[in-house]
């Protein structure tokens, strides 16, 4: 038999005529089959459905869903991996001391403690002292830090008249990248212990008695300051006594640890 047209043509080679329009004995003989595939597909949809539905309700009951007492909020719980977002918060936090004042940029802060910007960048020569209370201080050891280098003597006024304010913006920021270090440049390195117990000094405070990183460093006036930031290059320096704990000071060792 011939394949099927609907525009009342005739195949070639067949003497059979289908017209476009057809009865409705024709048209149930032609969609019966398809009538028939669509039953029998309903049904054995059914069929599984209710299989799952029998299979998932043995033994096992739904899920509840969370509930939330008035006023709670859901909150994600610690787990082994790490503390929970808001620890994690909380620590970062931490690590930026607030502070009353005001918060100045870096440039102003230098321009504000009228310090010195070197012609051109370079890294802060490598020295090792020993420590009056003991141990040593090494300058390289604290790369990745802001390093303030104060050259200083027990018999200098101006020197002695700077270390309370050097000593509350130590204990300010040795906690959050500020690393600081007197340099003691009398000739009797005995002489200090004492004047660090009586000033109640808690930052390292290092002994030079022959002046040979002075030297190395070009000091030629006490109190002369030395600023390295953290990639150990040498930022600023200061010649004579300052405020360390104004704002300008606490701005720029924020700006310089960041």
């Amino acid at each position: 038999m011939g394949e099927t047209i609907h525009d009342g043509g005739r195949l070639h080679g067949i003497g059979e005529v289908y017209c476009g329009e057809t009865t409705d004995v024709t048209q149930m003989t032609r969609f019966g089959p398809l009538v028939v595939a669509f039953i029998l597909a309903l049904v054995a949809a059914g069929v599984v459905v209710f299989g799952v539905s029998l299979h998932g309700g043995a033994g096992t009951a739904p899920p509840s869903p969370p509930t939330l007492r008035a006023g709670s909020e859901s909150r994600p719980s610690a787990s082994a991996d790490g503390p929970r977002v808001e620890d994690q918060a909380r620590v970062t936090a931490s690590k930026a001391p607030r502070r009353a004042g005001r918060v100045l940029p870096l440039e102003d802060a230098f321009r504000e403690l009228d310090l010195i910007r070197p012609s051109r960048q370079k890294y802060a020569e490598d020295f090792t002292l020993a420590l009056a209370d003991g141990g040593s201080f090494r300058l390289s050891d604290h790369r990745g830090k802001m390093v303030l280098i104060n050259f200083w003597a027990t018999w200098c006024p101006p020197c002695r008249e700077e270390m309370p304010a050097l000593e509350r913006l130590y204990r300010q920021h040795k906690d959050h990248g500020l690393v600081l270090v007197a340099v003691s440049l009398d000739a009797d390195p005995k002489v200090v212990p004492p004047y660090l117990r009586a000033s109640k000094l808690t930052f390292p405070v290092a002994l030079d008695p022959k002046a040979e990183v002075a030297n190395s460093y070009g000091v030629r006036a006490l109190p002369s300051s030395f600023v390295v930031d953290r990639q150990g290059t040498m930022t600023a320096l200061a010649l004579g006594p300052r405020a360390w704990d104004n704002d300008a000071s606490h701005s720029l060792v924020e700006g310089l640890s960041r």
